[in-house]
């Protein structure tokens, strides 16, 4: 199991809101030793810092995490990507999610329809672009969603030795991860998810659909954000307890993630939290968050004792695992956990 940080946003505690911040947090994560390094795009564009990661950490994965599909064209996309593979040297990873359609549509005024199979479409648009490119074969991509055809040589990129960059995509329901099975090279789980769910839902289904699809577990990456309980005092523990309290109340109230809590038998939580919700009283939500369903969904403890139960908890069943803390946390703090991580993990 890798071990991933993520940089310069809220899944990390961090703001990263200038070149020298963001210099400072990519130096960090050299001298931690993390393998790979996520962007994510929430406040921040997902993409600017890569550039930055891509000159500063010469020999771990960059990624987004995610990045959504469907604020973008496949072709504005592909080129996006195909420069930081080639910046990187062929160490960008593509981390793709839907959104839901309120934001695709009232935020980004973009279409929304039918998700699973749009998503499924621009994956292959991309795939066709990139080829293009690559072959210098005529583009010609026509689908129900996106239509690529025109592709002038001044328009075309170099050819790199990098070729394209891995596509993982964010997936939760069946609908998403079949679409993950037959075209993505991975998946990316929610947080919002635990160790049971990934046992007896995400994976059994997870190799149904690669099974059908007729494409090998193996090569196939499982991206998990896991979150993470910890601090360097008793104080720093309390805070780090209460942000992410917040954070599972926020995902329970999510119909979409119900499905989460009925698998630990806590259908009831959710009904709550929605209701909770629809009124805006968030801290009283938190309130419900005790330390079972802390525990659950998060590994707490000092950074040794939480570092020892990722690397219990996830190795064998996730490929790559990332660092999720929704509070600020000190280098030394990260470098005790990945550390303990490592140790049981054994990489």
């Amino acid at each position: 199991m890798l071990i991933d940080a993520n940089v310069g946003g809220p899944l990390d505690g961090t703001a990263g809101g200038s070149v020298v911040e963001l210099k400072e947090q990519f130096g960090e994560v050299g001298e931690i030793g993390y393998d790979g390094v996520w962007t994510t795009e929430v406040g921040r564009d997902p993409f600017l810092p890569l550039l930055l990661a891509a000159e500063h950490l010469g020999d771990v994965t960059i990624g987004s995490s995610i990045a959504v599909a469907f604020a973008r064209s496949p072709m504005t996309l592909a080129t996006t990507a195909n420069d930081l593979q080639s910046f990187s040297c062929g160490r960008f990873v593509l981390g793709l999610g839907s959104q839901i359609k309120a934001h695709i549509e009232r935020r980004y005024s973009m279409p929304w329809s039918k998700p699973a199979a749009r998503m499924e479409e621009f994956i292959s648009a991309l795939r066709a672009i990139w080829s293009a490119w690559e072959s210098g074969e005529r583009l010609r991509f026509e689908g129900e969603f996106y239509r690529h055809t025109l592709m002038t040589p001044m328009f075309t990129p170099e050819p790199h030795q990098w070729g394209p960059p891995p596509v993982l995509l964010a997936a939760v329901g069946p609908g998403m991860t079949r679409t993950a099975a037959r075209v993505a090279d991975g998946l990316i789980a929610h947080s919002f998810t635990t160790a049971k769910y990934l046992t007896e839902a995400t994976l059994p289904r997870l190799e149904a659909e690669l099974a059908e699809a007729g494409r090998p577990r193996s090569g196939f990456t499982l991206s998990y954000p896991g979150l993470v309980v910890t601090g360097g005092s008793d104080r720093e523990l309390e805070t780090a307890a209460a942000a992410v309290r917040g954070q599972i109340a926020f995902y329970g109230a999510t119909p979409a993630y119900r499905d989460v809590l009925d698998c630990h038998g806590w259908g009831d939580l959710h009904e709550e939290l929605h209701r909770l919700s629809l009124r805006g009283e968030w801290q009283t939500m938190a309130g419900l968050i005790d330390d079972e369903v802390l525990s659950t969904f998060a590994v707490v403890g000092t950074p040794e004792q939480a570092g020892a139960e990722a690397g219990r908890r996830y190795s064998g069943l996730v490929d790559r695992f990332t660092y999720y803390a929704p509070y600020a946390t000190s280098v030394d703090v990260r470098r005790r956990f990945v550390a303990s991580a490592r140790e049981v993990v054994g990489t």
